[in-house]
C-alpha cells in the first residue's frame, strides 16, 4: 500500500491495542457492532455494560475521554433524527414534561441513540489506534474484494493530492486579486472546478500508465504478510465475546 499515511483520527501510541494486527481489530469491531445491533432495546442495562467495555478498551489504548468525545460529534445528525422520532412517530401517546410523545418513538429514539453511539465509539477507537494504511492492509488480509480495497486505497491516497491542488489554485486566484463575493464570480469558480477535474483525470491516467509499466496486473502486492497469533486473536476478540454474553443475557433476563 505504499508509505504510511496518517489521518486526523489516528492517535500515536504504544499501547497493546495499537500493537494488535489491523485485521484482528477490524474483525473485533465488526463483531461487536453486530452484537450491539442484535441486543433488544428494552435491555437498557446491556448498553451501559457495552459502554463500560468500550471505556476499558479506551483505557487500554490510552485514548483520552476528551479525544473520544470530540470525535463522537460526527453523529450529531443522527441525534437530531432521534430527537424528532417521539414527535412524528405514530402509536400510543405518553405525557413527558407536558408534551405528548409517541411511546414507540421514544423507544426508537433510544434505540438509535444507544446503538449508534456505541457503533461510532467503537469505530473511533479503531481509527484512533490503527493507521489508515494498516486499515487497508487489514481489509486485504480479511479477503475483502481486491478491487474495493484498491479503490479505497487510491481514494485515500489521492484525496490529499486533489485537496492540495485545490489549495494551490485558490492561492493562484487570490494572488491575482480574485475574491469570490457573489453570484457573478461563480463562473470563475466553475472554470476552476473544471480545470481541477481535467488535471485530476490526467494525473490518474499518468499514474495508471506508470503502474502498468511496472507490471501491474489488476492486484496490488501485499507487502506486510505478518499473521496474527492465537494470543492476538484472543485479545482482540475479548471485546465482542464479552458483548455476546451480555447480549444473550439481555434476551433471556
Amino acid at each position: 500500500m505504499g508509505a504510511g499515511h496518517a489521518h486526523k483520527l489516528y492517535r500515536h501510541g504504544r499501547s497493546p491495542v495499537h500493537a494488535l494486527p489491523p485485521h484482528t481489530k477490524l474483525a473485533a469491531v465488526f463483531a461487536f457492532v453486530l452484537v450491539v445491533v442484535s441486543t433488544p432495546r428494552e435491555a437498557m442495562w446491556a448498553f451501559a455494560v457495552y459502554a463500560g467495555l468500550l471505556a476499558l478498551v479506551a483505557y487500554a489504548a490510552r485514548v483520552p475521554a476528551g479525544f473520544l468525545l470530540k470525535r463522537l460529534l460526527i453523529e450529531v445528525p443522527f441525534v437530531a433524527f432521534a430527537v424528532l422520532l417521539p414527535f412524528v412517530a405514530e402509536g400510543e401517546r405518553v405525557g413527558v414534561l407536558g408534551l405528548s410523545l409517541s411511546a414507540n418513538g421514544l423507544w426508537g429514539a433510544w434505540n438509535v441513540l444507544a446503538k449508534g453511539t456505541l457503533g461510532v465509539a467503537a469505530s473511533v477507537l479503531l481509527a484512533s489506534t490503527t493507521e489508515l494504511r494498516d486499515l487497508l492492509t487489514g481489509l486485504q488480509r480479511l479477503r475483502l474484494p481486491p478491487l474495493l480495497v484498491q479503490i479505497a486505497s487510491f481514494m485515500v491516497r489521492y484525496g490529499d493530492v486533489v485537496t492540495d491542488e485545490m489549495r494551490r489554485m485558490r492561492i493562484a486566484r487570490e494572488s491575482r486579486g480574485f475574491e469570490a463575493r457573489g453570484v457573478r464570480h461563480w463562473g470563475v469558480l466553475a472554470k476552476s472546478a473544471g480545470a481541477l477535474f481535467i488535471r485530476s483525470y490526467e494525473r490518474g491516467e499518468r499514474v495508471h500508465l506508470a503502474m502498468l509499466s511496472r507490471g501491474y496486473a489488476g492486484s496490488m502486492p501485499v507487502i506486510d504478510e505478518a499473521a496474527a497469533s492465537r494470543a492476538q486473536w484472543s485479545y482482540a476478540l475479548a471485546l465482542p465475546c464479552a458483548a455476546l454474553v451480555v447480549c444473550l443475557l439481555g434476551w433471556t433476563l
